[in-house]
C-alpha cells in the first residue's frame, strides 16, 4: 500500500492557512479509518493538493479523493462531494455513508470488471 508520510503532506499544504491544513489532514485520516488497506496518490496541481484513494494502485480507481485549495476542502466521492468547511462536517452520520458507499462500489466493479 502506497501512502504518502505526514511530513511530505505537512510541506504540500504548508501553502495553505493552518486550519485548511488541519481539516484536510483530518479528513485524511477519516478516509484511512474507513479504509486502512487503500492507496493513496497525493498530486500538487496548480493552488490545489489532491489525495487519491483506491483499493488498487491506478488513481482511476479511486473510491474517493480530497481536493484542498486556499479555500476549502471537498470530499469528492464517486457520485457525491461534501464540503469539508470545520472538523464536525466529518462526523455527520451521512458523510461515513457517503464513504462506505463509494468504498463499496468500487470494490464491486473492480471485482466484476477485473
Amino acid at each position: 500500500m502506497q501512502r504518502a508520510s505526514k511530513t511530505e503532506l505537512r510541506k504540500f499544504l504548508g501553502a495553505f492557512s493552518p486550519e485548511i491544513a488541519r481539516v484536510a489532514l483530518r479528513a485524511r485520516a477519516f478516509v484511512l479509518e474507513e479504509a486502512p488497506l487503500a492507496h493513496e496518490l497525493v498530486s500538487d496541481v496548480r493552488d490545489t493538493v489532491v489525495m487519491r484513494y483506491s483499493f488498487t494502485e491506478r488513481p482511476d480507481d479511486a473510491f474517493c479523493r480530497i481536493a484542498v485549495n486556499a479555500e476549502s476542502v471537498d470530499l469528492g466521492l464517486v457520485h457525491d462531494h461534501v464540503r469539508i468547511e470545520q472538523l464536525d462536517d466529518l462526523r455527520q452520520p451521512r458523510v461515513g455513508r457517503l464513504l462506505r458507499a463509494a468504498m463499496k462500489e468500487r470494490k464491486i466493479g473492480r471485482k466484476e470488471g477485473a
